[in-house]
């Protein structure tokens, strides 16, 4: 038995850090994702790193080496100009490819902001986020007008996205590039190795900080840091099977970069020597071509692009597999159905903002193989289980004290809050102590999302605490009115709210998109009846309203904007929205 001196060194051991000087121990070293363009760069210099068509027209393809040489120069540049916090305004474009290595690997931090917000969003962001530069798109410039009259002296470096990396068709963006590679040079060519790549002084310093949505109140800044976004990537790489048995992946970018840092897959791709195949907009005929001729075998998108995607004139069946990241919104069982008869195979994640992006994935298990197809398509629907770095998903009790955590029943009814632990959670909010505190009440990440657990542990979300619908008593689901209207043979997407009821309290409200070729012949009272009488849908879920709108409100991610329907349910459908 030990004395009481060791019993003591023992606990000082545990409660006294390192000091700021003293190096890690021999087997222990940071974690930073920048490392793997690096990694890449030596190991596959001539691989395909980039394929783009720019804004100019032209079809640009990039080696690992030439990927690596531009974010080494950019962040020569970024540091030669003492510059820490970097804003970045941009669609899926090489240039924003570069930054997210650059930036970081000048020692500083990525502020990306989503190309949709109004400029009062994005003023609001970059002066919160204290940024002292700014990287935008041509297209987007006029999105910062605002923000630079009142800070005149930021720097703002504007990507023509070109073909051209010297003359008049470069632009500001490539000649930073240019001019930190010189530096480079007059500084004793130390390439790599004197940047922030294989060396990160602790890997729980702030890497990024993207913003969330927004919606219903300004948005926040959430913390990423180099550790999370190192073990984030590695769980990417794996749930998504990235890492091909033989080939390169080629990554198709529909996902929005600015998104939650893209997931992480701007890492993760580069982490296995993949092709980033980038994307300035979603265009659905561009979408399907680069499918069939450019050998796309990977991408992520919301459900509503993926409905979109299998409701195109273009989409047929591919003669390979492509492995599509499915997160955003709970994807319904009939959308799944489709796309297998497509070979665009689901992965379906779930995440948050402030997990990095995805951190469950639903398992596809070989027990289903004996169930009717729908069932098995149902089953994949679900949210499933934590991540390989993170820890289980739980679903707690609701109306529980702020502080405790008590796991529901795993019988597939109990309703509860998804709360995560672990490796991804984000470290918090940027300048919001209050809002951390909240976010990590009890000691574990509050999601805000309701659901289930099943009898074999896997997650399945039933909606927002606050799209509830409480009819009469009754709880109805939102998400999974959705997904039974969906089946409806000529319905394409749909969005459910509450609207009042003098008698129930309230009752769902459906909006519609429909098929093409059916504009105009369905009627409201068409879809009411089918849902009587037709569907799985029990009777008090049938919603008395049913509009047929043109389109639904979706953010840049494709979630439907709830919010906006519920205006919409409250003040009448925009005029020009209302078909039926």
């Amino acid at each position: 038995m030990s004395g009481a001196p060791s019993r003591l060194r023992n606990v000082l051991g545990h409660l006294l850090s390192r000091s700021a000087t003293e190096q890690p121990p021999h087997h222990i070293s940071q974690l930073s994702p920048t490392y793997f363009l690096e990694r890449a760069a030596a190991i596959e210099p001539n691989a395909e790193a980039v394929y783009h068509v720019t804004a100019n027209g032209k079809v640009l393809r990039r080696s690992y080496m030439e990927l690596a040489d531009r974010a080494r120069g950019l962040a020569y540049y970024l540091r030669k100009k003492s510059l820490k916090r970097v804003g970045l305004l941009a669609p899926n474009t090489p240039a924003f490819l570069e930054s997210v290595y650059g930036i970081v690997a000048a020692g500083a931090i990525i502020v990306p902001v989503n190309i949709r917000l109004k400029p009062e969003d994005i003023s609001y962001i970059f002066d919160f986020g204290e940024v002292d530069s700014i990287i935008v798109d041509a297209e987007y410039v006029d999105l910062v007008d605002a923000y630079r009259k009142g800070h005149p002296h930021i720097p703002v470096i504007i990507d023509l996205d070109t073909d051209a990396t010297e003359g008049a068709l470069c632009g500001p963006f490539d000649e930073a590039v240019l001019e930190g590679l010189n530096e480079d040079r007059q500084t004793g060519s130390k390439g790599w190795a004197d940047l922030v790549s294989q060396t990160v002084a602790n890997e729980d310093d702030m890497i990024a900080i993207p913003f969330t949505s927004g919606t219903t109140s300004k948005p926040k800044g959430v913390v990423y840091t180099h550790r999370g976004a190192y073990l984030a990537t590695l769980a990417n790489i794996v749930e998504s099977g990235l890492n091909l048995p033989s080939g390169r992946c080629k990554y198709l970018w529909t996902l929005p970069m600015f998104h939650a840092v893209g997931w992480t897959f701007p890492w993760a791709v580069c982490a296995v020597r993949g092709t980033h195949v980038c994307l300035r907009k979603i265009d659905y005929p561009l979408i399907w071509q680069l499918l069939k001729e450019e050998g796309i075998t990977h991408f992520n998108a919301a459900p509503t692009v993926n409905t979109l995607l299998c409701a195109a004139k273009e989409a047929v069946a591919l003669p390979h597999p492509v492995r599509v990241t499915v997160a955003a919104s709970p994807p319904t069982a009939h959308l799944f159905e489709q796309m297998m008869g497509l070979n665009l195979i689901p992965v379906h994640v779930y995440g948050l903002t402030e997990t990095y992006g995805p951190i469950t994935r639903g398992y596809v298990l070989p027990e289903w193989d004996s169930l009717p197809k729908h069932d098995q398509y149902a089953k994949m629907a679900r949210q499933g289980h934590g991540f390989l770095t993170s820890l289980p998903a739980r679903v707690i009790k609701l109306d529980q004290p702020e502080d405790v955590l008590i796991d529901v029943a795993r019988d597939g009814k109990e309703i509860g809050e998804i709360v995560f632990n672990g490796n991804i959670c984000a470290k918090g909010y940027y300048k919001d102590p209050e809002a951390t505190r909240k976010l990590f009440a009890g000691g574990a990440l509050h999601s805000g999302d309701l659901a289930v657990v099943h009898p074999d542990g896997s997650i399945q979300i039933q909606d927002r605490a606050k799209d509830i619908i409480i009819s009469g008593g009754e709880n109805i689901s939102s998400v999974a009115l959705e997904a039974m209207l969906v089946e409806h043979p000529d319905v394409l997407e749909a969005g459910v709210v509450a609207v009042p009821d003098s008698h129930w309290g309230e009752r769902p409200k459906a909006y519609l998109t429909v098929k093409a070729d059916v504009k105009g012949a369905l009627q409201p009272q068409d879809v009411i009846d089918w849902a009587k009488h037709q569907s799985s849908i029990s009777k008090f879920m049938v919603p008395r309203e049913v509009e047929i709108v043109h389109e639904l409100p979706k953010t840049s991610t494709g979630k439907i904007k709830k919010n906006v329907l519920r205006e919409w349910a409250k003040k009448g459908t925009p005029e020009g929205q209302w078909i039926n």
